[in-house]
C-alpha cells in the first residue's frame, strides 16, 4: 500500500529532517522502508543507535509496528517504513521557518540542554503548552519544533507531555 505523508504544518518538517540526521537513522530508516526489520535485526546491525532510531520514527509515527514470529518462536516486535512518499506543501512566515529550522538544527549539546529544562518542566502529568512557551521565551511554533524533535516529549492536544513507548 502506497501512504503519502501531507506535510502542510512546517513544524511537521523537523520529524522528517531529524529521521534522517545521522548516518546510523538513515541506513535504519533506508532498512524499514525496504521492508520488515525487527528491532533484534536492527540491533544486531546497528546496535544501540539502531533500536533509539526506531524507538524515534515510533513516536514520529514514520513506522507501523506488528508481532512476528522470530528464528527463537517468541513473538518479537517489527517495523516497517509507513509513509512511501512525502507531500510538502506548507507557507510560514520566515519567522516560523527560521524557528522550526533552528529547532531541527541545532547542535545536540544546546538542544539535550532545552530538552532537559522542558522535561523537568512539564513533570509527570505534562503541562499546557502556552505556559511552557511563555516560560521559555520562545514562539508556539519554535516550542512545537522542539516538541516534534524530542524522543521524550510529545504533544497531546495543547498539552506536552512525556512520551511513553
Amino acid at each position: 500500500m502506497n501512504r503519502i505523508k501531507v506535510v502542510s504544518e512546517v513544524a511537521e518538517l523537523v520529524p522528517i529532517l531529524r529521521a534522517v540526521d545521522s548516518d546510523v537513522k538513515n541506513e535504519v530508516f533506508k532498512e524499514v522502508s525496504a521492508g520488515w526489520k525487527s528491532v533484534r535485526e536492527i540491533e544486531e546491525k546497528f546496535g544501540a543507535e539502531g533500536s533509539n532510531a526506531l524507538r524515534f520514527f515510533e513516536k514520529m509515527k514514520l513506522v507501523e509496528t506488528k508481532w512476528q514470529t522470530g528464528p527463537t518462536a517468541s513473538p518479537e516486535k517489527a517495523y516497517h517504513a509507513f509513509y512511501s512518499s512525502f507531500h510538502i506543501n506548507a507557507t510560514a512566515p520566515i519567522q516560523e521557518i527560521s524557528d522550526v529550522l533552528h529547532a531541527a538544527m541545532m547542535s545536540e549539546d544546546a538542544y539535550n540542554r532545552i530538552e532537559s529544562i522542558i522535561f523537568d518542566m512539564i513533570g509527570p502529568e505534562g503541562k499546557f503548552s502556552g505556559d511552557v512557551a511563555d516560560s521559555l521565551k520562545v514562539t508556539q511554533t519554535k516550542l512545537k519544533a522542539l516538541v516534534k524533535r524530542s524522543p521524550r516529549l510529545d504533544f497531546r492536544g495543547h498539552r506536552i507531555i512525556r512520551f511513553e513507548d
